[in-house]
């Protein structure tokens, strides 16, 4: 029987730095290979918080280098920008995940079975990113749901319902029996045409299962796995199925700064004015200097806080071709000094309806962005 891996990349944030220190102090029997995807386009603070994370985790974290680049003189980013033929990453287009975190990624595991742990928080309501490769089953110890999507969808097919039941009543008994009948009965629309409705009546129906007991359902979907290919199935037991722990922001913040490894210096607020008012922008994520999804503040910040990074990202915009890190203006009109006012005035009007709650770090910004997030960066 293969061993099954258990990887944690961490992505220089705060969410995956803060999930090793949690599960490395929570659950030392288990043993960790630790990762991180280089672009060779990050802050200087994210390498920073790998060292630091390396010297309390007493073990290394493998960089991982897409292949084609390792035989190039070029760092990441430069080598794929090129094949691209000057064609910049975007939402619609993201190569530069594609090609430097996630195929790096499942090159690095191979064909072993593998559980990836994914840093999403307890107040987010997200996914995150679930591997299509067989291999590799990812789990999310900071919800209050640690199993993805597709492990619950295949626990309530239809017919699996008996088994869910017979096992159901091995593991927790028959006190709870009827309510978890209930749960189960919440329909799930098959057509394509009521994908919101039936998104939702999964959650409503995950919600009702957890709400029984969370460490009793992980238990049944646990069992429920060891007739299945999932990574887990491999296991005799599972650290994880015991924890109730729902981690939110103020706890990844207090992981960070009481382990001693720090929060990283970009999140770190620091002030502007504009109109005589007073404002406070800071870096809301990790990811390269130039991503594509930060919010037009950050990139006032880039300009005004790292000049030097910020010409590196101007170096990149083909304007003949219309390749712009921003979809309707370059990095040239986004620093006219009447463009950087406005943003910096919307930016400090819509982080007044959301005040921030005395923290010396950037929190009030991160669930008000402009744009969605790429999970497989920013844990």
């Amino acid at each position: 029987m293969s061993k099954v891996r258990h990887v944690l990349g961490i992505s220089g944030g705060k969410d995956s730095a803060a999930m090793a220190i949690y599960l490395r102090d929570k659950y030392p029997e288990l043993e960790f290979d630790y990762y991180c995807c280089d672009t060779g386009k990050e802050l200087d603070e994210t390498y920073q918080l790998i060292d630091n994370l390396e010297s309390y985790l007493g073990k290394k974290i493998k960089r991982l280098i897409a292949h084609e680049a390792e035989k190039s003189n070029e760092n990441p980013f430069d080598y794929f920008y090129k094949v691209f033929k000057g064609y910049l990453p975007s939402p619609q287009a993201r190569w530069c995940t594609n090609m430097m975190k996630l195929q790096p990624f499942e090159r690095y595991v191979g064909t072993a079975p593998t559980v990836s742990y994914v840093g999403i928080r307890g107040d987010e309501s997200r996914e995150g990113y679930v591997s299509k490769k067989e291999n590799i089953q990812s789990i999310f110890p900071f919800r209050r749901n640690i199993w993805s999507e597709d492990v619950w969808k295949k626990f309530f097919a239809n017919e699996n319902e008996e088994k869910a039941l017979d096992i159901f009543s091995t593991v927790n008994g028959a006190s709870d029996l009827d309510r978890f009948k209930n749960a189960l009965s919440i329909e799930i629309p098959k057509d394509f045409n009521e994908r919101v409705l039936a998104q939702k009546n999964l959650h409503k129906k995950i919600d009702s299962s957890l709400d029984l007991s969370i460490a009793g359902m992980n238990k049944v979907i646990f069992e429920f796995l060891k007739d299945t290919n999932y990574s887990l199935s491999l296991e005799d037991d599972f650290p994880l199925l015991e924890n109730e722990d729902v981690l939110v922001r103020d706890d990844i913040f207090k992981i960070l700064e009481e382990s001693g490894v720090g929060v990283p210096g970009y999140y770190n607020k620091i002030e502007y004015e504009v109109d005589g008012k007073k404002g406070e922008y800071a870096r809301s994520r990790s990811g390269c200097f130039f991503c594509f999804f930060q919010q037009k503040i950050e990139w006032v910040w880039l300009y005004e806080q790292h000049p030097d990074l910020f010409e590196q990202a101007k170096h990149y915009e083909n304007l003949d071709e219309f390749f712009t890190w921003n979809q309707h203006e370059s990095l040239d009109e986004l620093t006219e000094p009447s463009r950087i006012e406005q943003i910096k005035r919307e930016h400090l009007n819509r982080t007044g309806r959301e005040k921030s709650k005395g923290s010396k770090f950037l929190l009030d910004i991160l669930d008000d962005t402009e744009e969605e997030s790429c999970i497989s960066c920013f844990v």
